[in-house]
């Protein structure tokens, strides 16, 4: 009996620890969605708030009157996303399995520098990259911000460390020998069995490359090419006044694609998260 008291006690203890931390996670998505809907009086009298109030129409139409272009953005943001997350996904499967499957002398060093990569932080190399972007006119180019994704360390890691367990080698020779080419055999059978994996790190690569904002405020300076972080951070008021109701409005509607993408694939993330960590 005392060593179920105590089963229930400590239970009991982890679930409210778990609700308290949840409730911290989701409280300031929360304020932000109801500071949307309210004024900017409202919000310089009480900034948080869990009530919503009903000048959600006012904000959209103060919002949209600062030439914000929600559809461009999102249009922009999308195609920048989308094909990033493509190339990040699908190359560096491909790293990862040019690492397992094939015997080479220099597989353990280039693997070894992969990693050596992940020490450098972006800000150390966007100087010289926009030089570069510059230099050969790739400037106000939306390829300038997809095809670098191609290189993507922590990712091949990722890939590597789920394929060494999951991946049989068997099923590989067996297909060479059935006359299967290499990217035929990638495509056909390495693919769908790393599904689970591709699955998580796409989310995170897509959510990733939605929220940057310091290398496209770089690289893009024409408006028609801004995406929807570059936008909101342009969000201001004029000399006298700052409408925050429309600026909260904005920075929900940056937000909205991710909470779709997070709720819809939220089982992809754990079973990939728990998969990766326990065959790592």
């Amino acid at each position: 009996m005392k060593k179920n008291k105590n089963y229930i006690v400590s239970r009991t203890i982890i679930y409210i620890f778990c609700i308290l931390l949840a409730f911290l996670s989701i409280m300031p998505f929360v304020v932000m969605i109801v500071n949307a809907t309210r004024s900017t009086t409202q919000i310089q009298q009480h900034a948080i708030s869990f009530i919503p109030s009903s000048y959600l129409f006012s904000n959209f139409k103060i919002l949209t009157g600062k030439s914000f272009q929600p559809w461009k953005g999102f249009v922009n943001s999308f195609i920048i996303s989308g094909g990033a997350t493509l190339c990040a996904v699908y190359f560096s499967t491909m790293t990862a399995y040019a690492l397992v499957v094939y015997n080479w002398r220099l597989r353990q060093p280039f693997f070894t520098f992969i990693m050596a990569i992940l020490m450098l932080p972006t800000q150390v190399l966007s100087i010289g990259f926009y030089q570069f972007m510059y230099a050969i006119g790739m400037t106000n180019n939306f390829l300038a911000l997809i095809l670098p994704s191609i290189a993507s360390p922590s990712m091949v890691f990722f890939m590597r460390q789920f394929m060494i367990p999951a991946l049989p080698i068997d099923i590989i020779c067996s297909a060479r020998i059935d006359g299967s080419g290499e990217f035929k055999t990638f495509n056909s059978i390495v693919l769908p069995i790393m599904k689970p994996a591709i699955a998580t790190q796409a989310i995170f690569a897509f959510v990733n490359t939605w929220n940057q904002l310091f290398m496209p405020q770089i690289l893009l300076t024409d408006t028609e090419k801004y995406t929807m972080p570059i936008m909101v951070s342009l969000l201001k008021g004029d000399i006298y006044k700052t409408e925050y109701g429309s600026i909260y409005l904005g920075l929900t509607l940056t937000v909205l694609p991710l909470f779709i993408v997070y709720f819809a694939l939220s089982k992809y993330i754990i079973a990939g998260v728990a998969l990766g960590g326990v065959k790592g």
